[in-house]
């Protein structure tokens, strides 16, 4: 049976749509024999501080030379630079930083009932930095291929992709079992296998019988895939991450499943009795309150839990910003960029409604809010510490829900993590190498490396002091002047030594959602506010 194991609410948003936009002329330059940046300041991605000027050759697409050319305040001597040939491209970036491609490990391309399609969402992705997207359980798996394959091409303005298939997800090209239920531990390991034949890169789980998941989990490590999982509360009561950690999972999204492993003095969630998991703000008013739950920070059985995940090298994939508009809904909703970036489709279905996915504010107050920000408090707890003690963790946004926009709330959870207490390295680490080293491609992209692929993020402003500059409307500055000015956003991505200008990108990106706009005179207006 289609979708018999996937969370409903996400099948409503993540179901078959026709393209809606037409790609837009191709918007990048390259790629080329040859390619040299000149005169940036290296933030690499593993940990190690800064450095520059450098220059970085890249030839067909591979990095092949990474040169210190002089030191900061002195000039350079272009004598003792990599000699740019006659085929070549020169791209000057002095007084600028560079770093690897961001990748996000939570990244849904588009959704129907959001109206947000793939151009749009690339766009915007590829505008903030991010080359490569895990897309945890898509519209199909036929659909998310063949856009994977485009990106390989180059076909497209798009990151690279990693398809993971939703558990249970079938096409017309993809029924393994006829329609027929995963009702059985042998047809839970025919589906995989034949998910992995098809060319899918993992597999995404939102929770089933313990048997089912076991040898699902089983196969699936046995073929070498990946693995993520979201552990709804329809299934969390018998199967958390410890669980799912023991049987192979290799990472975990959100924290849903990580508090009942963390639970001592209960087995469920301390649920109303009048409680309804279709009511939206049920769901997540009592998810607020589930942290509380858990065992104390740093107690034993809260240490047991952290180190056998640590043991299992385990990847947490946390998405704080995806539910930051549960703590201050305020401040999400009014975020700058929705005015010029967000799709009016997009933004009728953050307003509160009963159907929506995440679109859970029938009466969100103060009370909820408050609840939420003691949450946030543990949950950061326990991921800093996991990092703290070697634990990988990687950056994920999980967009269009919950008033998050598709690459500026991946800059947002750069930011989390720095709340979270992330030294700015170690943030940059997990948007980059981490995310690397979970898909199995560190030897690829991650990290600027002699032999590895030309994914850079150039920006002018630097990153690890100011996180905002990478946003794509940049960091408020005050100048000496007295002049209030904007700075920053990101100036290039590359992606498989192809230069694209990020602001162009974003400009494509305002000019979609103006002609969307057009089309009905539609203004955006907060929710209960009459036009």
């Amino acid at each position: 049976m289609k979708f018999r194991l996937l969370n409903l609410f996400f099948i409503l948003s993540l179901v078959s749509l026709s393209n809606g936009y037409s790609q837009n002329e191709i918007s990048g330059e390259g790629p080329f024999n040859q390619l040299i940046i000149r005169g940036v300041t290296l933030i690499n991605g593993d940990g190690s501080p800064p450095r520059g000027p450098i220059d970085i050759v890249v030839e067909n697409n591979i990095i092949t030379k990474i040169q210190v050319v002089g030191y900061p305040g002195v000039k350079i001597k272009e004598d003792d630079r990599p000699k740019l040939k006659s085929s070549g491209k020169e791209l000057d970036a002095n007084g600028m930083y560079l770093l690897p491609g961001f990748i996000d490990m939570h990244g849904h391309i588009g959704g129907v009932a959001q109206g947000a399609n793939w151009d749009y969402v690339f766009k915007l992705w590829m505008a903030h930095g991010i080359t490569s997207v895990r897309e945890p359980s898509g519209r199909s798996i036929d659909w998310t291929l063949d856009l994977k394959k485009k990106s390989e091409r180059n076909e497209i303005v798009a990151p690279r992709v990693f398809a993971y298939t939703g558990f249970g997800q079938t096409t017309k090209e993809f029924n393994p079992l006829n329609d027929a239920p995963i009702s059985t531990p042998e047809a839970a390991r025919e589906w995989v296998r034949a998910n992995a034949k098809h060319g899918a890169d993992g597999i995404k789980f939102f929770g089933a019988e313990p048997e089912i998941m076991a040898a699902a989990l089983d196969e699936n490590k046995k073929l070498g895939l990946g693995s993520a999982c979201h552990h709804a509360q329809l299934s969390v009561a018998r199967w958390n991450v410890l669980h799912s950690a023991r049987a192979g999972l290799t990472s975990m999204e959100h924290w849903y499943g990580l508090p009942e492993a963390l639970f001592e003095d209960r087995t469920v969630q301390n649920y109303p009795l009048d409680y309804n998991y279709q009511n939206e703000q049920h769901r997540f008013e009592e998810a607020g309150k589930l942290w509380q739950q858990a065992a104390k920070p740093f107690s034993e059985h809260w240490n047991a839990v952290m180190n056998e995940l640590l043991d299992l090298d385990f990847t947490l994939d946390p998405t704080f910003n995806i539910y930051e508009a549960s703590r201050d809904l305020h401040r999400a909703r009014r975020a700058e960029w929705h005015e010029d970036y967000t799709l009016p489709s997009l933004w009728k279905f953050y307003e509160p409604s009963k159907v929506s996915h995440g679109s859970y504010w029938h009466y969100w107050g103060t009370e909820q809010e408050i609840e939420w920000k003691k949450n946030y408090q543990l949950w950061m707890t326990f991921i800093n510490e996991y990092k703290n003690r070697g634990g990988r963790v990687t950056t994920g946004s999980d967009s269009g829900f919950i008033y998050q926009l598709y690459g500026f709330a991946y800059i947002r959870e750069l930011e989390l993590l720095r709340e979270a207490g992330f030294h700015p390295l170690e943030v940059i680490r997990a948007a980059t190498l981490n995310g690397a080293e979970a898909l199995g491609w560190d030897d690829k992209i991650g990290s600027i490396q002699i032999g590895k692929l030309a994914d850079f993020v150039i920006v002018e402003e630097n990153p690890l002091k100011n996180l905002k500059v990478l946003y794509g409307t940049g960091a408020i500055k005050l100048t000496d002047a007295n002049e209030v000015v904007r700075v920053g956003g990101v100036k290039y991505t590359i992606k498989d030594g192809i230069i694209y200008d990020a602001k162009r990108l974003l400009a494509e990106v305002k000019d979609m959602v103006d002609a969307e706009k057009s089309k009905t005179n539609w203004k955006l207006s907060q929710p209960g506010v009459k036009n």
